[in-house]
């Protein structure tokens, strides 16, 4: 019962937050330069949610591996359990951007906002169309210094599975000629995907150390990638 309360609370207070962030975005946002919108609008909601989860539901995290962040932008490619590695990957990677599914920028407020900050918006249904649109957009972002961040299995998956890693992301690093940063983390066993309940406890976050795409091609990169994630999952939980 506490922890319904507690989750409830959560939900409550980061409902009225977005409520009145979304209205300083939209005053905010028109005079912001591109390059700091990110750090001004996104960042400060994304601690606050991240705030909110750890102190009213015992939501905490630690990171392994902060050090591999390179200093120039490049692809984030993580897997995806549930909402609390959007949040929190925002907060360590600035400024950044995200492919995401369309549908969100429907969603009140949050998806809003999130249209004004220029995301890489895709249709799932069309697979090749989506593709041109992540390596033309992405490209032209990360030549700008954005960070891009692709979960490469589209969905989120329940803990302790992982599924297939698309190439899209692996395709925009070679293409733009940039790093790939690889990122695991167990948030689903925490903060389970379709889940209204939140449990307490740690997620860990594992950064691996930036690869350098100049010499492979996409399907090696995203094998690459799936094999690595695979491994830094079976770690986490031993």
């Amino acid at each position: 019962m506490l922890r319904m309360i507690k989750t409830g609370l959560f939900y409550s207070l980061l409902s009225t937050w977005t409520m009145f962030w979304f209205i300083f975005c939209c005053v905010s946002l028109p005079i912001l330069p591109a390059n700091r919108r990110h750090r001004v609008i996104v960042k400060p909601w994304c601690h606050t949610a991240l705030f909110l989860s750890k102190h009213l539901c015992g939501v905490q995290y630690q990171v392994i591996g902060a050090e591999n962040i390179p200093d120039s932008a490049g692809v984030i490619i993580s897997n995806h359990q549930s909402t609390w590695e959007t949040f929190f990957l925002q907060t360590i990677f600035s400024p950044q951007t995200q492919v995401i599914k369309r549908e969100l920028l429907s969603i009140p407020f949050f998806g809003w906002t999130f249209r004004l900050l220029n995301p890489i918006a895709i249709n799932r249904k069309d697979v090749r169309g989506s593709l041109k649109t992540i390596i033309s957009k992405g490209t032209t972002l990360l030549q700008k210094g954005n960070w891009v961040l692709i979960f490469p299995e589209g969905t989120r998956k329940p803990y302790g599975k992982l599924g297939k890693y698309s190439s899209g992301g692996a395709a925009l690093a070679i293409n733009a000629a940039k790093q790939v940063v690889p990122v695991a983390h167990n948030a689903g066993k925490i903060w389970p995907s379709h889940q209204w309940l939140k449990n307490p406890g740690t997620i860990t976050v594992v950064i691996g150390k930036p690869i350098d795409t100049s010499d492979k091609n996409h399907k090696q990169l995203s094998n690459e990638l799936h094999a690595w994630t695979e491994q830094q999952l079976a770690n986490i939980d031993n």
